[in-house]
């Protein structure tokens, strides 16, 4: 296991855990954006989406408001590749596309702007449970006419990921790091 990643998986395994209701919840500054962030953990995560993608064959990385923000930009100053975010207001710029998207815990519209017929997008963000946000991003970008090329999330956790892989054969989703939560443990798998 590289540096990189045990440094991760590190973080993960010791994030608080908080109590919504009778559900566990792990918080982590990569999924939360608190408690503050380590910068050796972003440059770990960094380091990894690098890794993962073959950046030559991408034209555009999107990233999905908030938590893409800080997973994207290092990664488009890296690879040279521009970015987009995918937003949660509208901007009503020429060529917006509304996408309504569902989480297991919300439900609001997204806005995609700047993506251009026949680029390949590379979409990079920080947790994938149900899917319902990566969904509705990949029927928006298809709207657009441009290729999604690689899907890579930084945590999975749930069957989110599996079914989107099933759905959208063509697609290549990965994960960095799996995990699932056993009351108030982070349980890391694939160790």
């Amino acid at each position: 296991m590289s540096n990189a990643l045990q440094r991760l998986r590190t973080s993960l395994a010791n994030a608080p855990v908080i109590w919504k209701g009778d559900y566990p919840y792990f918080i982590h500054p990569i999924t939360d954006g608190v408690p503050r962030l380590d910068p050796e953990v972003l440059a770990a995560v960094t380091e990894l989406c690098q890794e993962a993608i073959e950046w030559s064959t991408i034209d555009l990385i999107l990233g999905i408001e908030a938590m893409g923000l800080p997973l994207t930009a290092p990664l488009s100053i890296r690879t040279g590749v521009p970015l987009v975010v995918g937003r949660k207001r509208s901007y009503g710029l020429e060529g917006e596309v509304v996408i309504d998207q569902a989480t297991g815990y919300s439900k609001q519209p997204m806005y995609l702007n700047d993506i251009a017929a026949g680029e390949r997008i590379a979409i990079v963000d920080d947790v994938l449970s149900t899917g319902g946000t990566l969904r509705a991003v990949i029927e928006g970008v298809k709207a657009t006419g441009a290729t999604i090329a690689h899907i890579l999330v930084v945590v999975e956790k749930g069957p989110g990921l599996k079914e989107l892989q099933a759905d959208y054969p063509d697609i290549t989703i990965q994960s960095l790091v799996r995990l699932e939560m056993n009351g108030a443990d982070v349980v890391l798998l694939d160790d």
